[in-house]
């Protein structure tokens, strides 16, 4: 059976294997370090042992077992290139350690794919940071550098993390897709991401036949329309298109009041979806999206200022707000073959933690 015809319904296990100070800052204290890349750097021998106390406390077991138990059927999972040790290629902001990420972070993967079949959710593997960071944010691996697409042996860095990847899962029942790189930067140019989408398609298909697995790209933060006509069956099959959707990051959106949040998310978010369904030939999901309407809780960097729909409202009004714009959301993103919430947890904001918004009723209880 192809899986691409299943409804998912999930969300992000973000910050586990690679790490978002605004989402663990507890990790962070005392540290000048804005992401993985420089906290292993600046930590050294030390980092070792206090990462992998985070992966055994972030998510375990029985975080599946609480988004089986809630009917969702499926996790995205990113990762960074440094999944299987230290074989990446050498970025100035490594400093002296020749390989400052720590390993053994494909035990971890291993235990959540074993997790994720005897829950029954499927797997979407998210290459999440690349080597030479993709778009200069903190979950690119390495903040204010943007340097993937201008060296060959990133690039191939990138495709053999995905080859490894689609190897040793080929099997496994719970994988459902592998995307072959989240959020490209707006300037890498169109010609680049299309050409190394291309690359990973091959490469993830010379073990996993579209049959049991999809291969997923993101938009790279440009309209649909410049995708027209691409990755088409039936030369490509079961190619998934990814999508990400906030309402916190531009100006004119942290301007905007509950009731306009509410009317793009309903309003002018439904009408891309049905130009997507319509014209793109793609199956699409929107791989991540969550209630956040206050930059400054995601954005550490920010300079403000930070108002927001929400600061002037009372508890009661603010439950409303944020049921009304998770419907609003959940409506149009039920056009697509899936979504997934970002994230599942966070320490810091419960309008990005999932498992907040399920406990305080802003999002609904059961999924299926």
């Amino acid at each position: 059976m192809n899986k691409s015809g299943l409804k998912l319904r999930g969300v992000n296990l973000g910050s586990w294997l690679v790490l978002e100070k605004w989402m663990v800052p507890s990790l962070f204290e005392g540290l000048a370090a804005t992401d993985e890349t420089t906290w292993c750097a600046e930590l050294g021998e030390r980092a070792g042992e206090r990462l992998r106390a985070h992966w055994n406390r972030w998510i375990t077991r029985d975080d599946f077992a609480w988004l089986a138990g809630r009917g969702l059927n499926a996790v995205r999972i990113p990762v960074g290139h440094w999944i299987f040790g230290p074989d990446y290629p050498y970025h100035p902001s490594y400093g002296e350690a020749r390989h400052p990420f720590v390993e053994g972070g494909i035990a971890v993967l291993d235990r959540a794919m074993q997790w994720a079949e005897e829950h029954k959710l499927r797997v979407v593997l998210d290459l999440h940071a690349a080597s030479g960071c993709q778009n200069g944010f903190d979950n690119g691996g390495i903040k204010d550098v943007c340097e993937w697409h201008t060296r060959p042996e990133y690039r191939e860095h990138s495709l053999s993390v995905l080859e490894r990847l689609a190897e040793r899962y080929r099997e496994h029942p719970a994988l459902h897709a592998i995307e072959v790189l989240n959020e490209p930067r707006w300037d890498v140019p169109t010609d680049y991401l299309k050409a190394y989408n291309l690359d990973a398609y091959a490469r993830i298909r010379r073990h996993c036949p579209p049959e049991r697995v999809a291969v997923v790209f993101h938009d790279g933060f440009r309209d649909f329309r410049e995708y027209l006509g691409f990755m088409q069956e039936p030369e490509y099959r079961n190619v998934i298109f990814d999508i990400h959707r906030y309402q916190c990051f531009d100006r004119g959106d942290i301007d905007m009041d509950i009731y306009g949040h509410m009317n793009k998310a309903a309003g002018i978010w439904k009408a891309e979806a049905d130009g997507i369904i319509t014209e793109l030939g793609l199956p699409t999901i929107c791989g991540e999206w969550s209630l956040g309407l206050d930059l400054k809780v995601v954005s550490l960097w920010a300079e403000g200022p930070f108002n927001h729909a929400l600061e002037h409202m009372d508890t009661f009004q603010e439950n409303v707000a944020y049921r009304g714009y998770a419907a609003a959301q959940l409506a149009t993103f039920e056009k697509y073959q899936g979504w997934f919430f970002w994230n599942y947890k966070t320490e810091t904001t419960p309008a990005w933690c999932f498992r907040a918004c399920v406990e305080r009723g802003w999002l609904p209880s059961f999924f299926a």
